[in-house]
């Protein structure tokens, strides 16, 4: 059911690879909502994905851009303008990648020059483009962005290896640019932090399967679906949430206030689980 909520909004999505991705929903549903936007993705992956279909499906331009790029991320947002008409009313930041991760290395023998391109493309990129939006003057007040993340920036998954501290930084990033880009032009910041989700990137973690099941297992609503965080980020750049800003929000069913769920208990053969 449509209702509306982004009617007459622009804006900018990153990341869609294909349609197992969080991005990919989010430009369904921001299409489904009223909006209009354009998608961007790195050359390298967007060669990978299928971000024409999704471009087709919704109407919108792609306009490649590497987020590490402050030349592309400016061609992008002065670009979007232009195609779009006006300036820009939210921005999904779904970008994240481990060369450490892809390579199976362990969190304590990282690589550095692995671990420093991670930190590049999925946090200082965040950085990058709030800094280019911000001197272009190309996001309207009151407007939003958001980044999605993962509860790693707050507790150990030793799995999930330097991507966690790569994580930590990206939230950070959100709450210090969150103050500056509020002060001067109304525009809130926000972190989305998502349960495990079959992704084509979540699946590619080792272990992730297991993780996964084990998270549905604690959440008290199991984990939360793509889709869900699709409509959840869709109310993030709506009015409905004008004085949300700064803030890391836990999207995943209950799974971060949660200590032990009964069915785990139950599984490790504890007594007295009720």
């Amino acid at each position: 059911m449509s209702y509306n909520l982004l009617k007459g909004k622009r804006g900018i999505i990153t990341g869609a690879l294909d349609e197992n991705s969080i991005a990919w929903k989010v430009a369904e549903k921001a299409h489904e909502e009223g909006a209009t936007f354009v998608l961007t993705n790195a050359p390298i992956a967007m060669r990978m994905g299928e971000i024409n279909k999704l471009a087709e499906k919704t109407g919108s331009q792609i306009i490649p851009a590497d987020a590490t790029s402050v030349e592309d991320l400016t061609n992008l947002f002065t670009q979007s303008q232009e195609v779009l008409g006006g300036k820009i009313d939210f921005v999904l930041h779904s970008i994240g990648m481990s060369v450490n991760i892809r390579k199976k290395i362990p969190y304590t023998e990282s690589n550095y020059e692995y671990f420093m391109k991670g930190i590049d493309v999925s946090a200082m990129s965040f950085h990058k483009m709030l800094a280019v939006a911000k001197k272009l003057d190309a996001i309207s007040e009151w407007g939003s962005v958001v980044a999605l993340t993962y509860m790693a920036a707050q507790r150990v998954y030793p799995f999930y290896t330097d991507m966690a501290d790569i994580k930590a930084m990206l939230e950070s990033i959100a709450r210090s640019f969150g103050y500056h880009y509020g002060l001067d032009k109304k525009v809130r910041i926000n972190t989305v932090s998502q349960s495990p989700t079959k992704t084509t990137a979540g699946t590619g973690i080792k272990g992730f399967g297991d993780f996964f099941d084990y998270a549905n297992a604690i959440a008290p609503l199991g984990n939360a679906s793509a889709e869900d965080c699709a409509n959840y980020c869709i109310t993030l750049f709506s009015d409905l949430t004008r004085m949300v800003t700064m803030q890391n929000l836990f999207h995943d069913g209950g799974y971060s206030t949660t200590g032990v769920s009964n069915y785990v208990m139950e599984k490790l053969g504890v007594s007295g689980a009720e």
